[in-house]
């Protein structure tokens, strides 16, 4: 007689993964399509951009934490020294992240930001084998050494290091380990409160600064620019949720192969509405990450399949 408890598939693992997967797609669609939110919100600096994004998305989510009662939990978390310095290095990642990405899509660069954006599930797998000591299948090695040689084919067309692309992959590859690690203690809004809440000075600084110069437009541009900045709270709030309840679900190599769905959709909107330069050698390259992506989608419908081991 087999005794039901200590073999067969775990609903509860299974549900979590699935709710992870959906997860993680919801926000690298967004993000994806970010570019077009930044081309509208001209004539704003990329500094004045970040720092709003910053202050509107705590207003917005110290809103949401209100609703949902959230705010004894985010208090909490304020006790918690360990969880505060996580929060403060990611929130400084996610700030450095955010300004690259502001300059790469409002100075004509899509494409390098796209290219950063497949370079970065290959650093969040390394990272997640490395250091969480995280087990590939084969496919999964495959495919990211097919993506470090379309990264290669894609870095040479530059003839310099893309450090644009290198700091936009580096600095989320970090920000999803500093996040994964936290997992589950706390949820994903109040994590997200807290590491915006961390940065928070820094982009009151900016906002004095750039008010000093004349670079506000908050305010100078019109109702509907307002109402756009302003937006700025829920477009940034709402993918980074989504991104933080995937990671607390999934091993970080699974985020990272996620993650392909952003650059997929930025590479899109370079060509087809930005119409950024495609030479040849960046065809290559693209072509090869999509045979990086092909090999993922293939290990993905297979790994279901794998026998499971008992569970003890």
């Amino acid at each position: 007689m087999t005794d039901s408890t200590t073999s067969g598939p775990d609903p509860d693992h299974h549900r979590r993964v699935r709710a992870g997967v959906g997860y993680g797609f919801g926000a690298y669609a967004i993000w994806g399509l970010l570019p077009l939110y930044f081309v509208l919100l001209a004539p704003a600096a990329p500094y004045e951009i970040v720092a709003m994004r910053i202050l509107f998305s705590l207003l917005f989510c110290l809103l949401l934490l209100a609703v949902t009662g959230g705010l004894r939990q985010y208090a909490r978390l304020f006790r918690d020294r360990q969880a505060l310095l996580a929060l403060g290095l990611a929130g400084v990642l996610i700030a450095g992240n955010w300004l690259l990405y502001t300059v790469a899509a409002t100075t004509g660069h899509t494409l390098e930001a796209s290219l950063g954006y497949f370079i970065n599930p290959i650093v969040a797998i390394l990272l997640g084998v490395i250091v969480l000591h995280e087990k590939l299948r084969p496919l999964q090695w495959a495919a990211i050494a097919v993506g470090i040689v379309a990264v290669l084919v894609m870095a040479v067309f530059y003839g310099s290091v893309p450090w644009l692309s290198l700091g936009l992959a580096f600095s989320f590859g970090f920000y999803g380990l500093v996040k994964s690690r936290l997992g589950s203690r706390y949820s994903a809004l109040v994590t997200l409160t807290g590491e915006t809440t961390m940065i928070t000075p820094l982009a009151l600084v900016a906002v004095a600064v750039l008010g000093t110069h004349g670079g506000i437009t908050l305010a100078s541009e019109g109702a509907g620019h307002f109402l756009l900045m302003l937006s700025a709270g829920v477009i940034t709030a709402v993918p980074l949720l989504l991104f933080g309840a995937a990671a607390s679900r999934l091993p970080l190599s699974t985020v990272g192969m996620i993650q392909y769905v952003a650059p997929i959709g930025q590479f899109v909107l370079a060509v087809a509405v930005f119409h950024e330069a495609m030479p040849p050698e960046r065809w290559v390259g693209f072509a090869l990450v999509w045979c990086a992506v092909v090999l993922l989608v293939l290990d993905a419908v297979r790994a279901p399949r794998a026998p499971r081991l008992p569970r003890r």
